[in-house]
């Protein structure tokens, strides 16, 4: 299966900010997106054993570097990409390290572990995405860093109850005791005042970052990271959604509309002109 299809099927929201760019860019950047999908389902699939799936991912880092017998089309695309940016080999084995962590911790007991995680996810995915995007000043990395934070969080917010039905908790146990709700609480799905609060909390370290990402993106670097700002409307927009119907995160699966989201879309691509 090739990018395009592999970014078509995925029916995701950083696919829908692509639109945003110029066709070479395009290309690029799905072909990463691509590879990052990949490597995340392999890490969520049903049909391997974790160690097939260590396999698996170590033969992915492998391919980063040399051509193996029988791979996919996909790794020569990415080796080119690399060749093309002058893309860091190391920050797209980060980015596999990060989704190892889900083979082998299933919670976090602090937030700081919790951030090494959305750090290699998120952050890392955004930092190598800047290089393809282009930009001028070096302190867009800075910006891509709080902007993939913020993202990660409003994943794991609206995720929750998909997590729990993985086996996983991303929710850092401090957390859930600084607010007095259990663990027992949570694999049960209790919805309570202390579940809100306690996702408010998370909302608002969200938010923060959303912050920090506005803050940190230089003036001049703005159009080319049009895609990046996308992105980020559409997911404040959800954890805006979610914050106003109080996080019943439980009982149904949050998104945007299409209306919502190309309102959020052409709204930024006016911004940036």
């Amino acid at each position: 299966m090739n990018a395009a299809k592999i970014t078509r099927q995925s029916k995701s929201n950083l696919a829908l900010a692509f639109i945003s760019l110029g066709r070479e860019r395009k290309h690029d950047i799905t072909t990463f997106y691509a590879f990052c999908r990949v490597i995340d389902d392999i890490a969520d699939s049903s049909e391997f054993t974790a160690e097939e799936k260590r396999r698996c991912l170590v033969a992915w880092r492998g391919m980063l570097r040399a051509e193996i017998p029988g791979e996919p089309t996909l790794a020569d695309e990415v080796r080119c990409l690399i060749d093309r940016y002058s893309l860091s080999i190391e920050m797209l084995e980060e980015i596999i390290t990060g989704v190892e962590m889900d083979l082998s911790i299933s919670q976090y007991a602090t937030f700081e572990e919790l951030r090494v995680y959305c750090y290699r996810v998120a952050s890392v995915v955004g930092l190598v995405s800047i290089e393809i995007f282009g930009y001028r000043n070096p302190t867009c990395k800075e910006y891509a860093l709080q902007l993939g934070l913020a993202l990660q969080m409003t994943n794991i917010i609206r995720d929750v109850g998909k997590d729990l039905g993985n086996g996983r908790i991303y929710l850092p146990q401090e957390d859930l005791t600084r607010f007095g709700y259990s663990e027992s609480e949570l694999q049960n799905r209790q919805y309570n005042e202390r579940f809100v609060q306690l996702m408010e909390f998370e909302a608002a370290r969200a938010r923060q970052f959303f912050s920090r990402a506005a803050a940190t993106l230089p003036h001049e670097d703005r159009r080319s990271m049009i895609a990046a700002e996308i992105m980020g409307a559409v997911y404040r927009g959800l954890l805006q959604k979610m914050e106003k119907d109080k996080f019943r995160i439980f009982e149904k699966e949050y998104r945007l509309g299409k209306l919502a989201k190309m309102g959020r879309i052409v709204a930024q691509l006016l911004k940036s002109f």
